[in-house]
């Protein structure tokens, strides 16, 4: 079901699931790739203000994957960019779910991939090499953990343990 999925037909489906399996990520994303639907199991980054893992991680085979990089909700850095939407889309991301903000937003727009970030911001982060990788990572008091399925849509995120 990955390439024909309906977030408001996934929530109807799961709408009585009280074991926390099956989470909506809150309405706080903006789009900004040039895939506004996309759906892959997660890879995670967890980091702030500094994007060193995330380029490491989407200079890497995608294998139709999603990377939701936690940047602590920061509205002062840019963690994607156009060379990184760039290199999502050529090594076969799926999709790049910031908590966080983006840059060069005309370039992610022209990028094949799903982008999804708070805002834009034109200020770049600094390199520290600091962070952490596939970990589980808090999106707004969501769990969003390395392995997860990621479906997102016009109407939104869900995230659940498995592909539907």
């Amino acid at each position: 079901m990955t390439q024909e999925f309906s977030t408001c037909d996934l929530c109807d489906l799961h709408k009585d699931d009280s074991s926390g399996a099956f989470r909506v990520l809150p309405p706080i994303f903006r789009d900004f790739g040039g895939q506004l639907r996309f759906a892959g199991p997660v890879s995670t980054v967890k980091c702030f203000e500094d994007n060193s893992l995330v380029k490491a991680a989407l200079d890497e085979p995608g294998q139709r994957r999603v990377l939701v990089v936690d940047g602590g909700a920061s509205l002062r850095r840019a963690l994607v960019g156009g060379n990184l939407g760039a290199a999502a889309a050529r090594n076969g991301w799926a999709g790049v779910v910031v908590h966080g903000c983006v840059r060069d937003v005309a370039e992610l727009a022209a990028c094949d991939v799903g982008i999804r970030a708070m805002a834009a911001v034109p200020l770049p982060t600094e390199k520290r090499n600091a962070g952490q990788r596939d970990v589980a990572v808090q999106i707004d008091g969501v769990w969003v953990r390395p392995g997860d399925w990621l479906y997102a849509d016009a109407d939104g995120m869900v995230v659940m343990p498995a592909p539907t």
